[in-house]
């Protein structure tokens, strides 16, 4: 059992999508007992078992359902099925099971590790963001400075965006110290995967850095509508803590929508 934890431990800090089934009801002769669980992939591998025959490979399939779906749910079949209407199987019983899609961290990589920053890393972690800082300056990509940070990247912002494999799971927020910085960021990521994009600034600042994407870069317009900016929900904020709390509703308001699929260009 304990290998079964580890694993989900293991699957979590890699971020690999997965399900968790655990048997929670048996009736009559069934192979395995109440809380034995099995782990499925959505490739359809496993890890662990919930019994073996077709009961478990009609579970698999299930699970795979659930993970894309999201949702928990609770499924039954019997192992006493003559007319093969379930399972096919005549060893007698009942089983039910649980399966719930494992919960994994959503990624947030923070580019700028200034005065926003700071308050927003500390909420982000506590929603359950697993965090990323990326700033040139060592003094503000330091574990001292954002101990919640799984990573601290000392880089210049647009040499690291330049490179970074985004995914249409991801989160990017540009806080840098200037223009130009959020400029070259913006240029690296607009034509990536990501499921949340936002850059700081005023309308002005916006107008100016997306005019520039377009004519010098050749971005095209319909991409630059997908980027947050001016970043952050519409609370009337000032101080860096109010701006970080917008931003993390915003972040919390895409979390909670329905994922809009992305092709990666």
């Amino acid at each position: 059992m304990m290998d079964i934890f580890q694993k989900i431990v293991e699957l979590q800090n890699s971020r690999t999508p997965a399900a968790l089934v655990t048997v929670i009801r048996t009736k009559g002769a069934v192979p395995r007992e109440p809380g034995s669980r099995m782990i499925v992939l959505e490739s359809g591998k496993i890890f662990g078992t919930i019994g073996g025959s077709s009961v478990e490979g009609l579970v698999i399939q299930e699970a795979i359902e659930t993970l894309r779906k999201g949702v928990p749910r609770v499924v039954e079949h019997d192992l006493f099925d003559e007319e093969g209407k379930d399972t096919g199987m005549v060893c007698g019983g009942q089983m039910e099971f649980f399966i719930e899609p494992l919960g994994r961290k959503e990624k947030l990589y923070i580019f700028g590790g200034g005065h926003v920053a700071l308050p927003l890393a500390q909420m982000a972690h506590q929603v359950g963001f697993s965090l990323t800082v990326i700033d040139d300056r060592a003094e503000f990509a330091s574990a001292e400075r954002f101990p919640e940070a799984e990573e601290c990247v000392v880089e210049a912002p647009e040499q690291f965006a330049a490179r970074l494999a985004l995914t249409g799971d991801d989160y990017v927020v540009i806080v840098t110290r200037g223009h130009k910085d959020d400029y070259g960021v913006l240029r690296h990521l607009i034509q990536k995967p990501f499921r949340y994009l936002g850059m700081i600034g005023s309308k002005v600042k916006r107008n100016e850095i997306y005019d520039k994407l377009q004519k010098q870069d050749g971005i095209a317009a319909e991409l630059l509508e997908k980027v947050h900016c001016p970043i952050g929900l519409a609370i009337g904020s000032e101080t860096p803590e109010e701006i970080a709390v917008s931003i993390i509703a915003e972040l919390i308001q895409v979390r909670r929508s329905k994922p809009v699929n992305q092709k990666q260009l």
